[in-house]
């Protein structure tokens, strides 16, 4: 198993893994944890895959279904909890854009050209893999750095929200963020 899928802060990612157990055996309050501890990240998973919110939020439900179905399938000693998961969110997120996708050039809207350009599936597999990496790596960062993250790089935060969102100094979240970068750097290049 790579560096990635190894988290810096095991009590996290064992709570994950004890509410994961938890929602295979049906445990609604041990699943409502998890949803608390894990929505906002899987959102942003979602949301960068489809662009309307109201598609975002109909993916990310259907995905907590699947999680809810196949809790019971996750492998701790296959990968990290939050990867798991953020593969379920974003198959659903992928299974969206397919079934939107005009299916004949006939249903394409007016004006809509087709690309001259190849898509190599090996370059997508190896974005999948980056992908999946960088999740690995996200989970590996301590719980309000990795909140501080995403909520910065992916929902564009200011720093300033981000100070008062977690009643921190602005040269704190400074600080949380680039050493939160740095790490997800190194964990990167492993």
């Amino acid at each position: 198993m790579s560096n990635a899928s190894q988290a810096t802060n095991p009590a996290e990612n064992d709570d994950l893994v004890e509410l994961l157990r938890r929602t295979a055996a049906r445990d609604a309050q041990g699943f409502a944890a998890l949803y608390r501890q894990t929505h906002a990240l899987l959102y942003g998973v979602v949301a960068r895959i489809l662009t309307r919110g109201d598609a975002s939020g109909e993916a990310l439900q259907e995905a907590y279904v699947r999680i809810w179905e196949k809790a019971s399938e996750f492998d701790s000693a296959k990968g990290s909890p939050l990867a798991w998961m953020a593969t379920i969110a974003r198959n659903r997120a992928l299974d969206e854009v397919r079934r939107v996708r005009p299916t004949s050039i006939e249903d394409m809207p007016e004006g809509f050209e087709l690309a001259d350009e190849f898509v190599d599936p090996l370059a997508a597999r190896a974005r999948s893999e980056r992908l999946s990496s960088l999740l690995d790596c996200l989970g590996a960062l301590e719980g309000e750095r990795r909140d501080a993250v995403l909520l910065a790089y992916y929902r564009g935060f200011s720093r300033e929200a981000l100070a008062r969102r977690f009643d921190r100094p602005v040269a704190t979240i400074k600080t949380w963020l680039r050493r939160g970068l740095i790490q997800l750097r190194e964990c990167l290049e492993t």
